[in-house]
């Protein structure tokens, strides 16, 4: 098993579109009837498809990458639906009928493809190694969580009855109805259960060795990723304590390719010897002291 340290690679984020509609919530149900039906028969592929990559892994210690595409595409689908509907209702834009990725979308989901699975995992870990999370899901979420359940077409469905995911979203409902707000704090732990449970769904359909953490990773974005088309600020944004990844600060590069107040290839930062743009050379007064700047002449 890894350690925790190394990202999970299971990736699902989302970001709030504005406040969602007060009503458009009351016919959702009615406007995401035909993805319902298209990931009926999606998901009865994915359990061929499972029991095909089961014994693909069991030989090969692979997973057929076409068919790891096309199972990730349903789970992406149904992330997407869900997050529109009644798992999250955190935006009003309507899902594609896809199982590409589409970064322009508010959710996201990818799953790292891995180069090689244990021959051993696959026998156990999709019925014996995840009956923790089982257990643990259904106290939290109610009823008997199984992972995710193929007839409804959502990872994310944990329970037949009443659960907790199930009542976050009905007081979002309510409270956008009467407040027109969508309660920030609500949609963080609702995005922290479905987090949790699509990985617990990625580990038992066979797409990685990753044992699913016991926690729930709350907010949008994954722990130490940047949410895909996120313009506001994120814990890694200039001015929140770290650099983007890559060391290039978030907002793009200004115009001619250089991100503004960020020193370009070539030009010398502050205590590299070289000048920095806005900083006085040698001779040049200090802005304020009417004086050299270091290392200058000195008049007389």
């Amino acid at each position: 098993m890894q350690p925790d340290t190394l990202p999970e690679p299971v990736r699902l984020t989302g970001r709030l579109d504005g406040t969602p509609s007060r009503w458009l919530w009351l016919v959702k149900w009615l406007l995401a009837i035909p993805h319902y039906i298209v990931l009926f028969f999606l998901w009865i592929a994915v359990w061929v498809v499972t029991i095909i990559a089961f014994f693909a892994v069991l030989i090969t210690a692979r997973y057929p990458r076409s068919l790891f595409d096309f199972t990730v595409g349903v789970l992406r689908w149904s992330w997407r639906v869900g997050y529109y509907s009644y798992s999250v209702l955190g935006t009003d834009r309507y899902p594609p009928f896809t199982l590409a990725e589409r970064d322009d979308y508010p959710a996201t989901l990818t799953v790292v493809y891995p180069e090689r699975l244990s021959r051993g995992l696959v026998l156990v870990k999709w019925w014996l190694l995840v009956i923790p999370h089982y257990l643990l899901a259904g106290a939290i979420a109610g009823g008997a969580y199984g992972g995710y359940r193929a007839m409804d077409g959502n990872a994310s469905h944990y329970s037949t009855g009443a659960s907790l995911a199930g009542l976050l979203v009905l007081y979002v409902a309510v409270t956008l109805l009467f407040a027109g707000r969508y309660p920030r704090g609500i949609y963080d732990l609702l995005m922290g259960i479905h987090r949790w449970g699509y990985r617990v769904a990625a580990y038992v359909s066979l797409l990685t060795d990753r044992y699913p953490p016991f926690r729930l990773d709350q907010g949008g974005a994954e722990p130490g990723l940047p949410t895909p088309g996120y313009g506001g600020p994120t814990p890694d944004a200039p001015g929140t304590g770290g650099p983007a990844p890559g060391g290039q600060p978030y907002g793009g590069p200004a115009a001619g390719g250089q991100a503004s107040g960020w020193p370009g290839a070539g030009d010398p930062g502050p205590g590299s010897g070289g000048p920095t743009p806005g900083w006085p050379g040698p001779g040049e007064p200090r802005p304020g002291t009417g004086g050299p700047a270091s290392g200058g002449p000195t008049s007389g």
